[in-house]
């Protein structure tokens, strides 16, 4: 995908959640009969401003797409004329208040609840849990996988695809759960029940591959080793293989699907392999340097080229399951909250380091990953703005100053002491906020700079 399709599904995504978050605020302050002055989409110089309504708010869509505000009337902000102080918010009883506050959250768990309904009607599409090679030595060799089984059941949860497989696995290993109960099917048809021990993941372990570390693999059907695309100015493209070419031999050593091209190529940065290909019944011999690129801390091969993939074969590994309207909206809630709770439980494994602190993205991650999931469909695009909305509604509520979950934090206060906090403790705690949202904004962007690094 280009770097420009990118940035614009970065903001779309970043307008859609931004303004369903200020909305809540908004229309809070007008139902609880508070004054609004702006309603600002972005900060900085403003690209538009318009005035509209009784209270002529001035609406505004600024240079930096980074976040928003409500800007409602306030002696703390300036001067309210007399007549205007049962509209200011700080003149509003503390329940108000914190309604208005707790309302742009809100907004965006409901906003989480429309897509993923959506999601749920159109259908959700994914790979099924079929297992492939069960590495020997690994807690999933022990537990007693076998290639082949389809994973149907995790606890008490129904299984249909890798990712729900995967999202619950994941759920476990935060805990370090020793007793999993897993349900799989046998080539045969016959069901039978698995003990699974999670308990030797460290923190760095589910920041990368745990699956792989826990001995478990998705199944990969047999394809052949047929070149269906050549990347414009790759090393594929360099050495001559074109389109249709199969590959036969590399390095003498005959080939009999993609798996195996796959493997030696990453296996030999910089190295000339000798490739044997067929065209047009005609037999070649090419020479092929891979590229070499860094994979984390290691250094692998890159050809820039695609199997030819028989999509029959692909879609008897995939399932789509649909729902009808009532119980879409069942499903929508149920999965909010699930994910909402399990975005809350990792950001306090990340606080106790149970959890390492390079799953913290920034912007540059997530553009990248609105990117991705444009380009995989609407489903995954829904999906992608279903999780950052919960993930935005969850961090707003944390009990830090500066944040929306800071100033009920305040209100809840003040609703057990009978009277506000003084000015000099908010102004300090405002203060602390501030350094605390930079210093994860900054570490933030470390991450996704050491991510396009290793990329």
């Amino acid at each position: 995908m280009t770097v420009l399709a990118t940035i614009f599904a970065f903001v779309i995504a970043l307008g859609l959640l931004i303004t369903f978050h200020e909305l809540g605020h908004y229309l809070a302050a007008r139902w609880c009969g508070v004054k609004v002055l702006r309603f600002s989409l972005g900060f900085g110089q403003p690209l538009f401003k318009k005035r509209l309504g009784n209270d002529q708010t001035e609406w505004v869509v600024a240079a930096i797409p980074l976040g928003g505000y409500v800007k409602m009337l306030d002696e703390h902000e300036g001067q309210v004329p007399a007549g205007e102080r049962h509209r200011a918010f700080n003149h509003q009883p503390v329940s108000r208040r914190f309604a208005i506050v707790v309302a742009g959250p809100v907004a965006n768990f409901l906003l989480a609840i429309l897509l993923y309904w959506l999601l749920f009607i159109l259908g959700v599409s994914g790979v099924k849990p079929i297992l492939g090679e069960i590495e020997p030595a690994t807690p999933a060799a022990v537990a007693g996988f076998r290639s082949g089984d389809t994973i149907t059941g995790i606890g008490d949860q129904a299984i249909t695809t890798w990712q729900e497989a995967r999202l619950l696995l994941l759920d476990n290993a935060v805990d370090k759960n020793a007793d999993v109960r897993i349900t799989v099917t046998g080539e045969s048809g016959i069901s039978r029940q698995l003990r699974f021990d999670l308990s030797s993941l460290g923190a760095e372990d589910i920041e990368k591959d745990f699956l792989g570390k826990l001995g478990l693999s998705a199944y990969q059907p047999i394809i052949a080793p047929v070149i269906d695309q050549v990347m414009a100015g790759g090393a594929a493209e360099h050495a001559g293989l074109e389109t249709g070419d199969r590959i036969v031999a590399i390095n003498g050593k005959g080939i009999t699907t993609w798996e195996e091209v796959v493997t030696v190529i990453r296996s030999s940065p910089g190295r000339i392999l000798l490739i044997e290909a067929i065209r047009d019944g005609q037999e070649l011999d090419l020479s092929l340097q891979p590229e070499a690129v860094s994979e984390g801390s290691t250094e692998i091969g890159k050809a820039g080229i695609t199997p030819k993939i028989e999509h029959a074969l692909l879609e008897g590994l995939l399932v789509k399951t649909s729902y009808p309207p009532a119980m879409a909206l069942a499903k929508a809630v149920t999965k909010t909250w699930e994910m909402s709770y399990f975005t809350l439980r990792m950001l306090g494994k990340m606080v106790t380091g149970d959890v390492s602190l390079k799953n913290i993205s920034g912007p540059i991650t997530i553009a990248n990953y609105a990117g991705q999931s444009a380009q995989m469909g609407l489903a995954a695009y829904l999906g992608f703005l279903a999780l950052i909305s919960i993930s935005l509604g969850v961090l707003n509520l944390l009990p830090i100053p500066v944040l929306d979950g800071g100033h009920l934090m305040y209100y809840l206060i003040e609703m057990v002491r009978g009277a506000p906090l003084p000015e000099r403790i908010m102004y300090i705690g405002h203060q602390i906020g501030v350094v605390l949202l930079v210093t994860l904004m900054i570490f933030a962007i470390h991450n996704d700079l050491l991510r396009l690094v290793s990329e």
